[in-house]
């Protein structure tokens, strides 16, 4: 293959990364009606965590910025030269300039369009009253499972000794750089909007082999968290029977450690009840909380 195939062939391919991404993320953040298919909305919900807002949630997010980011980052170090020389060869005409000019037009409208997108879905958040806020919430009635485990300061807590006030439950683990950041800042920052109505935060580790109740103070600093907020680990068979128990989907990865799963929080009302399973930030996890009866 000559050096300007080679070179077309890394123009064509980081074209059709941009192609990719502009479809992810139109299917991720286009507007639909309340008419829009049950099967455009279940694969939004699977793909991307859509929340209430009909944007991704945090893991959704990550999954849009970092897929791109990631293959245009591959492409380069595989065809670095070859793109470089790419670029000479479609600049070195007027069509192609036009061409060029053209898509970074579209670009650049395009980031503007979600970021349009994303206030004014925004100004869509629940209402913290019972009212239309509570409808648009997924409202669940299950029974919440027990729930013993040991918390940062060496005891062991229990779901059951909350009973009367409503209780965040969430899952993490403090090797995670992604998705679980999000999740305990999303939680902790529930819990400081909730003011008054403040409720308990509970963090069960996914890793109990590594995050060992010895490591549950340093964890505990890392996460920023203080007063009524845990995170809770135990002998890992333990914990392993608290996350079946809450039916929390998860799989290891054995060469890296990393762990797959939800971004989910559970919102437990005072009579120890799962009432809603929220996927959205902290305003829509302390919406959650305003909406219990």
């Amino acid at each position: 293959m000559t050096a300007a195939a080679r070179a077309w062939g890394a123009m064509a391919t980081l074209v059709l990364i941009v192609a990719i991404t502009a479809s992810w993320w139109a299917l991720a953040l286009w507007p639909l009606s309340e008419a829009a298919p049950d099967w455009l909305l279940r694969t939004r919900a699977v793909c991307f965590g859509a929340t209430a807002t009909r944007l991704p949630d945090a893991g959704g997010w990550i999954l849009l910025i970092g897929q791109p980011f990631g293959m245009a980052v591959l492409l380069a170090a595989i065809w670095g030269a070859e793109l470089k020389r790419g670029m000479r060869l479609v600049m070195a005409n007027v069509a192609g300039q036009l061409a060029a000019g053209a898509v970074a037009a579209a670009l650049l409208a395009g980031v503007a369009t979600v970021g349009v997108r994303v206030r004014t879905a925004s100004l869509d958040t629940f209402d913290p009253g019972p009212g239309a806020g509570a409808q648009a919430l997924n409202r669940l009635n299950d029974v919440a499972p027990a729930l013993a485990l040991i918390d940062q300061s060496g005891r062991e807590v229990t779901l059951a000794s909350f009973r009367g006030r409503p209780v965040l439950v969430a899952f993490a683990y403090a090797h995670c750089a992604t998705v679980c950041p999000l999740i305990v800042s999303d939680v902790v920052g529930a819990q400081r909007q909730l003011g008054d109505k403040s409720a308990a935060v509970l963090l069960v580790t996914l890793d109990p082999w590594r995050d060992t109740p010895s490591r549950l103070p340093a964890i505990a600093s890392q996460w920023g968290l203080a007063g009524d907020a845990h995170v809770l680990s135990g002998p890992p068979d333990a914990v392993e029977r608290t996350l079946n128990a809450w039916r929390i989907p998860r799989t290891r990865n054995q060469k890296t450690g990393d762990i797959s799963h939800p971004s989910m929080v559970y919102v437990v009302s005072a009579e120890g009840r799962i009432a809603y399973a929220v996927t959205g930030g902290a305003d829509a996890i302390s919406a959650a909380v305003r909406a219990l009866p």
